[in-house]
């Protein structure tokens, strides 16, 4: 990893850049966040209202099963209403793939395992060269290749690796680039090991995911799990977080884990303590509140909510703007300095109001007021660097 300033990157796998709709995946860009819809994609209006419940949570690809005529049909005034990328699920018939792509669909996602004979793929491959719309080759551990199973008796790292690279010629053969990569399994360690083994040898973007992982609680575990250790090794240049959930959820969840990894500029980051017996005031209540307050903010501001003023101040000393609490009252601090004692009943409007205050600065001058002051980096765009 490289150090900016006082923060530390991770030295990301160069891949060759592809543009998806406007989206550039891959190169020196941030990692893209990516959801799937739940709704009947030929339910027009119920897809729409999810794809922008989705957009206002930060998610930048949407993914829809194109499942039969009547949903590749629905793309054409999908698209017309929406303002993220769009992208075609094809499993089985490649003639949906076709329809979608006719529909203006902006990337189209097929299954090695299911799509069929090479010519078929040679179609979806021709279509897409001439409207200039990008392939992701979705591999499956669930549903590889019966050549594969028989050659390694079960679903393997190997196995995934060699299926992506068997279709990845093909589309190479036609003079095709335009290409992503997943290796999708719900086994976590089998995951990790195929990616990394397919960074090693593939130029094209990787898309990361954890295929079936789960509930909302236990699927965040497992795929944190699994997609940040490959973040840290510098692999990935889009993400799904796969829930049992409200897609929202896994945008939500995408965007604290890039968080995490500083491979995120445009989002506002909560600390906040685990508490202990000199707790005075509710902070469980008070710390969903706020984090609800900052969840969808586009801006790289951090917020601290502590529990009492004997440690908090100094924990949070890189905090743009954050409060401690204490018996009736509160402490309001920037960088670990109080700016003022406020009523603990007003706390929260109070921090709010100073929120709105940098925000408001943030947006007309593209810098956090007094971060420079603190002697901490500035904000910075969190691109991918390195090779």
């Amino acid at each position: 990893m490289i150090v900016m300033g006082e923060k530390t990157m991770f030295l990301r796998h160069q891949t060759r850049p592809v543009n998806v709709g406007g989206v550039i995946i891959g190169g020196n860009n941030e990692v893209a966040i990516q959801s799937m819809c739940t709704t009947k994609t030929a339910d027009v209006e119920a897809t729409v209202a999810e794809i922008l419940r989705l957009e206002e949570a930060g998610c930048q690809l949407v993914r829809v099963t194109v499942n039969n005529e009547e949903a590749a049909a629905a793309i054409k005034e999908i698209k017309k209403q929406i303002h993220i990328p769009l992208v075609a699920d094809i499993h089985f018939n490649y003639k949906l793939a076709l329809l979608a792509i006719e529909n203006g669909i902006d990337k189209v996602r097929i299954n090695p395992g299911n799509i069929g004979r090479r010519d078929k793929v040679e179609a979806v491959v021709k279509a897409c060269k001439e409207k200039g719309i990008p392939i992701r080759i979705g591999v499956n551990a669930g549903s590889l290749e019966n050549h594969l199973l028989e050659k390694y008796g079960y679903p393997t790292p190997e196995a995934m690796v060699e299926s992506a690279l068997y279709h990845i010629g093909i589309l190479e053969e036609l003079d095709f680039h335009d290409i992503i990569v997943s290796l999708k399994a719900s086994d976590v360690p089998m995951a990790i090991e195929a990616y990394r083994k397919a960074a090693e040898v593939i130029p094209y973007p990787l898309h990361l995911g954890i295929t079936e992982s789960g509930t909302l609680f236990a699927g965040t575990v497992k795929s944190s799990a699994g997609i940040g250790a490959l973040l840290s090794m510098g692999i990935g240049s889009t993400v799904r977080i796969s829930l049992s959930a409200d897609p929202v959820e896994e945008v939500k969840v995408a965007r604290e884990l890039l968080k995490t990894f500083g491979l995120i500029s445009n989002a506002a980051t909560l600390i906040s303590c685990p508490t202990c017996g000199r707790l005075d005031i509710d902070l469980f209540s008070i710390a969903n509140e706020v984090e609800e307050y900052i969840s969808k903010l586009k801006v790289p501001i951090k917020v601290s909510v502590l529990g009492c003023a004997v440690n908090g101040p100094g924990e949070a000393r890189e905090a743009d703007i954050g409060i401690a609490g204490a018996r009736g009252e509160g402490l309001l601090f920037r960088y670990g300095k109080m700016i003022r004692k406020v009523p603990e009943a007003e706390l929260v409007s109070e921090l709010k109001k100073e929120i709105d205050i940098i925000v408001e600065h943030f947006e007309a001058t593209g810098e956090i007021p007094g971060r420079s002051h603190a002697g901490l980096a500035p904000a910075t765009p969190a691109g991918n660097t390195g090779n």
